[in-house]
């Protein structure tokens, strides 16, 4: 379905628009709907984008921030356990006694790990727990 339109153009605009239409046999309607179309798709598309451009920026830089503290925990995470076995005599291989409590604490610690990561709770960097602030 078409719609009529009255519009007001610049003479030039106006003359530029006959001249155009007289070379190419096309009617004047269709230049100016072909026009306004690409004129209207590409600000919808401008505004889109620079919707996604901010939203890609921001999410650019969480990305960096989260491979710089990546790359900090992985760091601490190395020293310590360099740290940890340097400082610790290894079991002796006929000790089943501290091989057993060595499983019981690294279950223990594993556990302690799993439930940490279902809460918001966090041992270091995160919101204080309310018993801190008490």
């Amino acid at each position: 379905m078409k719609v009529r339109q009255n519009l007001y153009l610049d003479q030039e605009i106006a003359e530029s628009l006959d001249a155009l239409s007289g070379r190419r046999g096309v009617r004047k309607s269709r230049i100016v709907n072909d026009a306004l179309r690409a004129w209207l798709a590409h600000h919808a598309s401008t505004n889109a984008e620079q919707l996604f451009k901010e939203r890609l920026d921001r999410l650019a830089r969480d990305v960096v921030l989260t491979r710089r503290d990546l790359s900090i925990v992985i760091e601490s995470l190395a020293l310590f356990i360099r740290y940890q076995l340097n400082v610790t005599a290894p079991l002796p291989r006929g000790d089943l006694d501290a091989r057993r409590v060595g499983r019981n604490r690294f279950a223990e610690f594993v556990r302690l790990v799993a439930e940490q990561l279902k809460t918001s709770e966090r041992s270091l960097g995160g919101a204080p727990k309310p018993e801190d602030l008490a």
